[in-house]
């Protein structure tokens, strides 16, 4: 079912977060509405990527209340994690596309897997994504020849297949040069203002300035709202 504009979707009430029996992080409270951009920051190893894990149901959440769409993570059997999934889109800082396949046989897998079987509308849907992120050149390259902002781009494309509510994006930038890196954020939030509400994890603060936006900090266990302006936010 599709999000109504500005509907939220996702609602973390005192929720704990656990990693091999340890606390992460607790007492989280965190707020997202459909078409919104939202930055989590922090150092290294404070909690950002376990987060995003719990949205998308890779890691449990060990207490509280967490909502995501109309699903109730505690609540959500193993059978039923593909439903939420199918719902969300991914974008890792490595990338991870299949390296023995060109371009198109990256984004067509994904469709396959996802119960896609017309060809023409494969076909339409992949042309689609590309164009969406300047890429509509590239679907005959394999993953080694192209730079990284450009496999960046692929994956942002193979995220939006699905036409997902959700994107989750964990340090996007991380393997970029600073100018790569601004093309991708500007192109998140690009998505976000076409109405699909983004999650972004990262440590550069650079980027909540130059495309401010609702921010996060995760630091001492714990998740706080710094700010709705990241203008404001200082080093």
């Amino acid at each position: 079912m599709a999000t109504k504009p500005d509907e939220i979707i996702l609602k973390y009430s005192d929720v704990e977060i656990l990693r091999k029996e340890l606390v992460v992080l607790k007492h989280v409270d965190l707020e997202l509405r459909s078409g919104e951009f939202v930055y989590l920051i922090g150092k290294v190893g404070s909690g950002k990527s376990s987060i995003l894990k719990t949205i998308y149901a890779e890691v449990p959440v060990s207490g509280g209340s967490a909502q995501v769409f109309d699903i109730s993570l505690p609540e959500l059997k193993p059978s039923k994690v593909h439903l939420l999934r199918r719902r969300i889109g991914i974008v890792f800082q490595d990338f991870q596309l299949l390296t023995d396949r060109s371009v198109y046989e990256n984004l067509r897998f994904v469709l396959a897997a996802t119960g896609w079987k017309d060809k023409a509308e494969i076909e339409k849907r992949i042309g689609e994504v590309l164009s969406r992120v300047g890429m509509s050149n590239k679907s005959y390259k394999m993953p080694h020849e192209l730079s990284g902002g450009e496999q960046q781009r692929i994956a942002i494309a193979r995220a939006l297949l699905n036409s997902p509510e959700l994107i989750l994006a964990d340090e996007p930038t991380g393997n970029l040069d600073p100018s790569t890196a601004e093309q991708i954020v500007e192109m998140l939030h690009e998505i976000a203002r076409n109405g699909t509400a983004v999650v972004m994890a990262t440590h550069n603060l650079a980027f909540t300035r130059q495309f401010p936006a609702k921010v996060y900090c995760c630091e001492d266990k714990s998740l706080k709202i710094i700010t709705e302006n990241s203008n404001q936010i200082t080093e």
